[in-house]
């Protein structure tokens, strides 16, 4: 059975509450080894690791990365459409745009980054107390505080001013209201800022840990979603790209979503996921068996619930010989399935009657088409891949994105050659090797046509890994699309979520802010 965590900021004060009441001593306490709280614990830098440890464990959950994270990003972009009849309410309501503060799935990524938020900040308060290994303890700060920011990021933009909590709360009293957005922009500027000075680079044994590169990629990115683009190109640029700490691009494309090619050259940070050796379902919270794996498998697989495709956009979007361009996008054909397609090493052929529930339209035909990214079918076969749930570590940021980005900030900041030439890196890819800018399709002379192809050359590169929704934010404020691309918009409500409801029952210092609509 599905099991529901719901930790409200609220609830996450009063359960440090009882712990720090419970840490309370008299003269006849003794400390009991056996009975580890916040008041005997944190004393050392392995022991504020472990801390760190428990934070990257939250993203494994069925309510962050797992399953519900991508979920929402995903549904917030233009990229994907229903899969079929089979889905599920709450997340039908969600690529609807009929959602409500009771949205279960938008519930459950709230509660989850609060969790992280809350076990971060036992991080960055306790690591005073360390004092066998000083610079250990500072890189586990740095590793708390660039997760801390990402969870903040990712709830500023979807509720805008949201709690703003750094530290453990004393008291069960202790309620924050919601903070302006600029206040939670400025708290994780600076735990970025933090981060990126402490954390190290690449490491060829403790992978799946936050880097400097990972705090300056992530800080390109919310420095671009407050229109500095000077900074955020300042801090993009720190990311090396030469010697042993070094990214760039892989030859290959689909090594990006294969687990057999994790942590490579490509590869800034990516959440770590391991196949738990059966097809039971990933309910469940922490324990070894339930949080190790995704069920992202299961949700767009071709041959599993398939609940969410490709959008009629986003396929038609790549350059296709059958629209005039000089050449296909290879791209097209390494993320998604269609029928004809072969998988399981090649073994077996895709079907149309494979695929449950709906068709999409490509060039004007009608066709069964899924997402092939981070799918494990292609070494798997159907009966084994279709409720399987998967080992694929999820890429959360990788170089091309980097280098993405750099063409906007250079565009934004009157570099037009600049910005071409960065997306011309990416389309020199070995197995991508699409024509250079200018195409007769995007012929990038002045400003207006780089931004064309920005947003292009990013929807085809980086299409559903969560970051859409993020550009289509950015981009909507900018004035750069000439019709609204999500369907079922409405202004001044579908900008932002709903607080969650329950948030709003508990948090009386909440109550009555509700976002506008809603």
């Amino acid at each position: 059975m599905k099991r529901k965590i719901y930790l409200l900021s609220a609830v996450i004060l009063l359960t440090v509450t009882v712990i720090v009441l419970s840490c309370k001593k008299s003269a006849l306490d003794t400390s009991d080894p056996n009975n580890l709280t916040t008041g005997n614990y944190y004393k050392t830098a392995a022991q504020l690791k472990a801390g760190v440890n428990a934070i990257y464990a939250v993203m494994h959950q069925n309510n962050l990365v797992s399953r519900e994270w991508y979920y929402l990003h995903d549904t917030r972009s233009d990229e994907v459409a229903p899969g079929g009849g089979q889905l599920e309410a709450p997340r039908l309501q969600l690529i609807n745009n009929t959602d409500d503060p009771t949205n279960s799935v938008m519930n459950s990524v709230w509660n989850g980054w609060y969790t992280v938020i809350f076990r971060a900040n036992v991080v960055t308060d306790n690591a005073s107390n360390v004092t066998d290994d000083p610079a250990d303890a500072k890189k586990s700060v740095g590793e708390a505080k660039f997760l801390r920011a990402w969870a903040y990021f990712d709830l500023v933009s979807m509720w805008g001013g949201v709690p703003l909590v750094t530290s453990v709360p004393k008291n069960p009293t202790d309620f924050k209201p919601r903070a302006d957005v600029a206040a939670v922009y400025a708290q994780i500027i600076q735990d970025l800022t933090d981060a990126a000075a402490v954390l190290p680079g690449k490491s060829a044994t403790d992978k799946g840990r936050a880097t400097a590169a990972a705090a300056n990629a992530m800080l390109g990115r919310v420095l671009m979603q407050q229109g500095d683009y000077a900074g955020a190109k300042a801090a993009l640029l720190k990311i090396p790209t030469s010697g042993a700490d070094g990214y760039s691009l892989t030859p290959r494309y689909l090594d990006n979503f294969e687990i057999a090619t994790e942590f490579n050259q490509e590869s800034i940070f990516e959440v770590v996921f391991v196949d738990k050796g059966d097809n039971g379902y990933n309910w469940g919270g922490e324990s070894a068996t339930e949080a190790q794996s995704t069920v992202r498998n299961q949700e767009y697989c071709p041959v599993a619930w398939r609940n969410l495709i490709p959008s009629n956009k986003y396929l038609n979007e790549f350059e296709s010989t059958a629209t005039g361009a000089a050449k296909t996008d290879p791209r097209f054909s390494y993320s998604v399935y269609q029928s004809g397609d072969v998988y399981n090493n090649g073994a077996s052929v895709l079907t149309d009657a494979d695929q449950n529930g709906n068709s999409s339209v490509l060039h004007g035909v009608t066709k069964k088409i899924s997402w092939r990214k981070f799918m494990i079918i292609y070494q798997e076969s159907a009966s084994t891949a279709s409720f399987h749930p998967g080992g694929n570590n999820q890429r959360i940021i990788r170089y091309s994105e980097v280098l993405l980005n750099l063409a906007e900030c250079a565009n934004e900041t009157g570099d037009i050659a600049g910005a071409v030439n960065y997306l011309n890196m990416i389309r020199a890819r070995a197995d991508v090797a699409m024509p250079s800018y200018p195409t007769a399709q995007y012929p990038v002379g002045s400003k207006a046509d780089v931004t064309k192809a920005i947003m292009h050359e990013k929807m085809v590169e980086l299409g559903d890994e969560e970051l859409r929704n993020i550009d289509i934010l950015r981009w909507r404020k900018k004035g750069y699309f000439t019709t609204e691309p999500i369907a079922n918009f409405k202004a001044g409500r579908d900008e932002l979520l709903p607080i969650p409801q329950a948030e709003l029952d508990n948090n009386p210092l909440v109550a009555g802010h509700q976002n506008p609509g809603y």
